[in-house]
């Protein structure tokens, strides 16, 4: 198969992804054309030993620095392109590689021509960032002391402050009318027997903020029937992860309230 057509059903990504890291439609358009001239002209840069879209995003990352086109030149206007203004250029390559591009650590560094170690130093550091700039309070609704002290430090770690610790249906509503969090990080089974979705459909009635669902029964929430959560951390979770997905959330801005509330599948 030619290189036109193993790359051609990865443009329509490679240009959102260079639309993302530059700024602009233009100049991310420009990127792409670019980088696809690069490959026309040394159809080496291409690396046919790697998965197709690893390759053709590791030829667009390479050529970052050699082309005047990764400046942002338009005035972020959304909340999305205000908080990936914030970011550093590498750590915001990485970001998004991962997040919007869904590539694995292993496939951000290849793509990054990096090791593992300093694309999760990379996400990191976006991360803190994007907490620099969009530090909340967060609500912890945990029944299990020990996940509830973990997610506390992780949380503060990130530049959040945790605005309370709920192990009850009953507690969680109290601090939420109590505090207003900007985030909340729910379980689903709480101390008391009753459910963290019950929680937090009533406290979406109230507030409007974006929820991470913690849990050690995914299954019951991805059905693919009924209403969803944007975000789900499976239990034992991976710090890393759970860093990840919280930035990813306040990055995007993307709050719970503005979905339809989510049903457990009986």
């Amino acid at each position: 198969m030619s290189i036109a057509m193993t790359i051609a059903p990865h443009l329509p990504y490679l240009r959102r992804f260079a639309r993302a890291l530059t700024g602009s439609q233009a100049s991310g358009d420009a990127y792409v054309a670019a980088c696809l001239e690069a490959i026309i002209a040394d159809q080496n840069l291409f690396d046919r030993t790697l998965e197709p879209r690893v390759a053709l995003y590791r030829v667009l990352v390479g050529i970052w620095d050699t082309i005047d086109l990764n400046h942002r030149g338009d005035t972020p206007e959304t909340p999305f392109e205000r908080n990936l203004d914030a970011i550093t250029p590498r750590a915001r390559q990485a970001f998004l590689l991962t997040t919007v591009e869904e590539f694995s650590v292993p496939q951000a560094a290849t793509i990054l021509a990096v090791d593992e170690d300093e694309v999760r130093a990379l996400i990191d550091s976006a991360g803190k960032e994007i907490a620099n700039q969009v530090s909340t309070n967060v609500l912890i609704i945990e029944d299990e002391a020990m996940i509830a002290m973990d997610l506390e430090a992780l949380v503060t770690g990130l530049g959040h402050q945790v605005s309370g610790l709920a192990r009850t249906h009953k507690e969680a509503i109290a601090a939420a009318r109590d505090r207003r969090p900007g985030l909340v990080l729910a379980d689903i089974q709480l101390a008391d027997g009753s459910s963290g979705l019950d929680a937090v459909n009533e406290m979406l009635d109230e507030i409007d903020v974006p929820v991470i669902f913690i849990t050690a029964y995914p299954e019951r929430l991805l059905t693919g029937e009924r209403p969803e959560p944007a975000f789900l951390i499976t239990k034992p979770f991976q710090t890393d992860t759970v860093k990840a997905v919280i930035s990813q959330a306040l990055f995007f801005d993307t709050r719970a309230g503005n979905t339809e509330r989510v049903v457990a599948n009986a």
